[in-house]
């Protein structure tokens, strides 16, 4: 026990010795298994994106109301995460990350049969519940499984989900809409949820719990700094309690920083088809062929981020260099999705969109790792990441809102783009000053 308070402050020195072996690899089929999860997720948070211009007509929906329809999962979404990070911490991920998708995979079915804008709502809003689970249950199992020198890149393969998921359900919920409806593309993809909630059951344990974990394994995620209860220091030291987070400034700055980058992100997760066939002209088919690309590219902008972030580390820079050095580049390179509008055609735009997001998308692994290198003790991991989460879905309640308005306002997409670039900018510096130290924030005595 003596080891882990140096192991834990020296970011610089050599991380331990990887197991070899394909029995010493049970950490990553746990982050499949999150990433799995996330990717219905996102489909299932997606599909009405995709379904709206259909949904539109039926319904005799305006604009300036599709925004407000969109933004609604945010308001229940964005609140829910303060009290599923809290549980998730007292209960566990299994049982909580379980009983959000079994939420969320019922509202989305329930989704197929509305008739009206106000049980669209009702049903956006039951989503929002169930799917606040998921980020915290991915973040939180992270911290468990993987040592410090890994974890922004597990972090990078969960958070694909919203990437792979965003991106599948374009051809995916197209395809249905167009040999079914709109209507069965809702009953299918929440279908999904609750299939995978069985494999989740079954396929996912904590590390001193797991059948198939090897004893080399486990020593190596906790030699390597992983944050588990029974072995860190700090919670045997002074308890920070819940609302003491709030009096960090580390803590703002990932609040305000992560509010930044979601507004840009989900731009992409709510207007971008609407963008693609109003502004740019595409049919159905095109939306189906060519609006999966930025998704799929900033797959590539994830992983790119995990990996350029953890090995920093490994080649002695220190966490918090590193991590910085990832969360403002990207976030820098990610401000082109204002470039955007001066351009005259469709695959230019398009290619300035896709390298936005995958800017954007190099930029998040690191944020997720966040919660885990700065928390103050291992049982606080998902109430800070559902402290930072709930900031930036403020973004995703005000985004697709305003974006509605400056459309009906404006009737282009200029305003939108421009606002998101200037975020982006504005994100970078937050991370830049506004964290002190990628560190574990240290308990405050007060008299």
């Amino acid at each position: 026990m003596t080891t882990n308070q140096p192991s834990r402050r020296q970011t610089t020195t050599q991380p331990p010795p990887r197991p070899r072996g394909r029995g010493n690899n049970t950490r990553w089929g746990i982050v499949v298994l999150c990433f799995l999860g996330i990717t219905i997720n996102y489909v299932d948070r997606a599909n009405l994106s995709v379904a709206l211009p259909e949904m539109a007509k039926d319904l005799h929906i305006p604009p300036e109301i599709q925004g407000f329809v969109l933004s609604s999962f945010f308001i229940t979404y964005a609140l829910g995460q303060l009290p599923a990070g809290s549980l998730t911490d007292k209960y566990g991920v299994r049982p909580m990350f379980a009983i959000g998708a079994s939420i969320w995979g019922v509202f989305t079915m329930l989704g197929g049969a509305v008739q009206n804008v106000a049980t669209l709502i009702a049903t956006r809003l039951g989503l929002g519940v169930g799917e606040a689970a998921g980020y915290l249950g991915c973040a939180k199992a992270v911290s468990r499984w993987f040592p410090r020198h890994e974890r922004a890149l597990a972090n990078s393969v969960w958070d694909n989900g919203a990437r792979a998921g965003t991106a599948i359900a374009l051809p995916a919920v197209t395809a249905i809409i167009a040999l079914l409806s709109w209507r069965w593309s809702f009953v299918i993809t929440g279908l999904l949820a609750i299939i995978w909630v069985f494999a989740w059951l079954r396929g996912y344990r904590e590390p001193k719990d797991h059948p198939t974990l090897s004893e080399a394994e486990f020593e190596y995620i906790k030699a390597g700094g992983a944050r588990l209860d029974d072995a860190d220091e700090a919670s045997a030291g002074v308890k920070v309690r819940w609302r003491q987070l709030f009096g960090y400034r580390t803590v703002w700055a990932m609040m305000f920083g992560f509010f930044c980058l979601n507004y840009a992100i989900y731009f992409f997760i709510t207007w971008f088809p609407t963008y693609l066939v109003k502004e740019r002209g595409f049919d159905l088919l095109k939306l189906g062929l060519f609006g999966a690309l930025p998704g799929i590219i900033a797959i590539g902008g994830s992983l790119l981020g995990g990996f350029t972030s953890d090995r920093l580390i490994q080649r002695g820079w220190s966490l918090n260099k590193a991590r910085k050095t990832c969360l403002a580049s990207g976030m820098l390179v990610s401000s082109v999705i204002a470039l955007a509008v001066l351009v005259p055609e469709a695959w230019q735009a398009l290619a300035l969109l896709s390298l936005s997001y995958a800017a954007l998308a190099f930029s998040a692994a690191s944020v997720a790792t966040l919660p885990s290198d700065v928390a103050p003790q291992a049982d606080q991991v998902s109430s800070l990441a559902g402290i930072q989460n709930f900031a930036s879905n403020v973004a995703g309640v005000l985004g697709p809102i305003m974006t509605g308005f400056l459309i009906a306002a404006t009737g282009s997409f200029v305003l939108p783009l421009l606002l998101s670039g200037a975020l982006c900018i504005l994100g970078a510096i937050t991370y830049t000053v506004g964290i002190r130290k990628v560190a574990p924030l240290p308990p405050r005595i007060t008299a």
